[in-house]
């Protein structure tokens, strides 16, 4: 039996698969970011959701054979490691768990554990692969920094084309009459209101703007349309970053995924992201995702566990994850 944990910024997901690849439970519960309350909030919060888990596989802690916690931001601040590490040790014990970075659910649901990368742009970006037993990272420096190609990232693209187009500094497109229909803006300057104003969710704000940016794109704005091939580009230079860092041979086709809110909110990042992976001048080969992540925290268990599912119990858990409405 395998316990898989994906902490995400805003939700966590659980998982439990058992080698044949039978799906048992699954659970969504709150953030387990210790960024947001603290490293003891956090643990109350994932025990919470592991006995939730378990309850609902009438499982006990025992009964879990290897699991693997995907938290969020881990390996990003060296000074909360080992209490990161501790998280999970009530309840089970430190040989038969590990902890890690959110990114690897994304990676090993996208590509069931095989070697390649998978690119992951939601609110932030970033990439992770593996090849020949060695693994890398690219990106994921979080908004101020980098994150391009995020969400975020074409939302403040996005409201940077705005303000141009108001100001007379750009040609106005579609989009700057679609931002002020669909906010409500008498006055372009309130848009600031809607990022700077006090008890504004700022990153509400950003998710709110992206699918804006889209559409005005959708609506044959050529500027916006540029952001998203922007975008792309960047995407596929992270895949490029990671590919150098793993030593892959240059005549090597390497499997690419992908996962995230970004892509899946716009056909037109992806097709844009496809293309400049197809233009790189190495070669890779784009694929849908296989598994969700919190399938993927799951899977990685097992591969720690061992050697992994076979592909006939990848098959039934792809059929298990069918049945239950879990997309890739």
């Amino acid at each position: 039996m395998y316990l898989g944990v994906d902490g995400g910024g805003t939700k966590t997901a659980y998982a439990l698969i058992d080698a044949g690849g039978r799906l048992h439970a699954t659970h969504y519960a709150g953030s387990v970011s210790h960024l947001s309350g603290g490293v003891a909030a956090a643990t109350a919060l994932l025990h919470e959701g592991i006995r939730t888990l378990l309850a609902k596989g009438n499982l006990r802690p025992a009964d879990v054979s290897f699991a693997y916690f995907g938290l969020p931001s881990y390996g990003e601040d060296s000074a909360t490691t080992a209490q990161l590490d501790a998280m999970p040790s009530p309840l089970f014990d430190a040989a038969k768990y590990r902890c890690g970075n959110d990114m690897i659910c994304s990676w090993a649901g996208s590509l069931a554990c095989r070697d390649g990368v998978s690119v992951i742009a939601g609110t932030g970006s970033m990439a992770y692969g593996e090849y020949a037993s060695r693994c890398a990272r690219a990106g994921g420096w979080g908004e101020l920094i980098g994150d391009e190609g995020s969400a975020y990232w074409l939302a403040r693209e996005g409201m940077n084309l705005f303000s141009r187009m108001s100001d007379g500094r750009a040609a106005r497109g579609p989009l700057y009459e679609l931002v002020r229909a669909r906010l409500g803006l008498d006055i372009d300057l309130d848009l600031c209101a809607r990022v700077y104003g006090e008890s504004v969710n700022t990153r509400a704000a950003f998710a709110q703007f992206a699918p804006l940016v889209d559409a005005a794109a959708q609506a044959g704005d050529g500027q916006a349309r540029t952001i998203f091939a922007r975008a792309a580009d960047e995407l596929a230079v992270t895949v490029g970053a990671v590919r150098r860092a793993l030593a892959v041979p240059g005549d090597v086709v390497l499997p690419v995924s992908y996962s995230g809110g970004a892509f899946s909110g716009s056909a037109l990042l992806l097709r844009s992201f496809r293309d400049a992976l197809a233009d790189a001048a190495l070669p890779f080969e784009c694929r849908p995702p296989l598994f969700p992540p919190l399938i993927g925290a799951a899977l990685y268990a097992a591969r720690l566990a061992g050697s992994g599912l076979p592909e006939a119990p990848l098959t039934t858990l792809r059929e298990h994850c069918a049945a239950r409405g879990l997309p890739p």
